[in-house]
């Protein structure tokens, strides 16, 4: 067993066997495959499960692919969009590419160049968060590009659950977290906060040495969580999403 999570991609295009094989393909890479054959059930997907990466085909029955993108952009989604279509043109790339997708993949491609190209998007839609791809403190080790946790350089396993708290510490490391910010991002509004502390617990025992003595995810008495960084924290900063805890 390994700490790869299943990084949540949704695959958007009407003829099966396309779908059927980046499914296949994909899956092994460590991706929770989610499908839509038109462009109505791509956006309620998107809304309903948040994925990392659409593969958007263009030639949708029911709407044009760009128009996809120009209403995800609209909407302040800055899910990672890779376009997988026929359209080898070049205006049609630039378009789409101006809209505001991420990569353009011509039919057909080669799935090594694919999955290359998917890390690629997903590191720079980690990077416009604020965040670099690979974040290290101590024998602790996050890889958001490959959703991969090693402590004292062994892998570790976790809930999706936890990676989410993790992953939200990591984009926000050094910086001070409310238990609100935290229970809002991760389950919704409302959400008890002994949920969050015994997510947090249990994380402390797979990634600290001594769990009672933490030295990574680290308490702020009252107000929440912040994760440790090699340059310790420079201000006393905290983010708050909402009113004060």
């Amino acid at each position: 067993m390994t700490a790869r999570g299943s990084i949540p991609l949704l695959i958007v295009d009407d003829e099966p066997p396309i779908r059927r094989l980046l499914r296949t393909s994909l899956a092994v890479q460590g991706y929770r495959i989610l499908e839509a054959g038109n462009a109505r059930v791509a956006l309620d997907v998107i809304a309903r499960e948040a994925p990392e990466v659409v593969l958007l085909d263009l030639g949708l029955p029911d709407q044009d692919g760009l128009e996809v993108i120009r209403q995800l952009r609209a909407a302040g989604s800055k899910v990672a969009i890779i376009v997988l279509s026929s359209r080898g043109d070049e205006p049609g790339k630039v378009e789409a590419l101006d809209l505001g997708a991420d990569d353009y993949v011509t039919k057909p491609f080669g799935m090594a160049e694919l999955v290359a190209r998917i890390r690629t998007a997903l590191r720079h839609r980690i990077q416009r968060q604020g965040a670099e791809p690979l974040f290290t403190h101590g024998d602790l080790s996050v890889d958001l590009t490959r959703r991969l946790v090693t402590v004292r350089r062994a892998e570790v396993k976790l809930s999706n659950k936890e990676w989410d708290i993790l992953r939200l510490l990591v984009l926000h490391a050094g910086k001070v977290l409310t238990h609100r910010m935290i229970m809002q991002e991760v389950w919704g509004p409302k959400v008890d906060v002994q949920y969050l502390r015994i997510y947090v617990r249990q994380l402390r025992h797979k990634l600290e040495e001594r769990p009672d003595q933490p030295q990574h995810i680290l308490t702020e008495t009252g107000v929440g969580y912040r994760l440790q960084t090699d340059a310790g924290l420079p201000e006393d900063e905290v983010v708050f999403r909402t009113e004060v805890e």
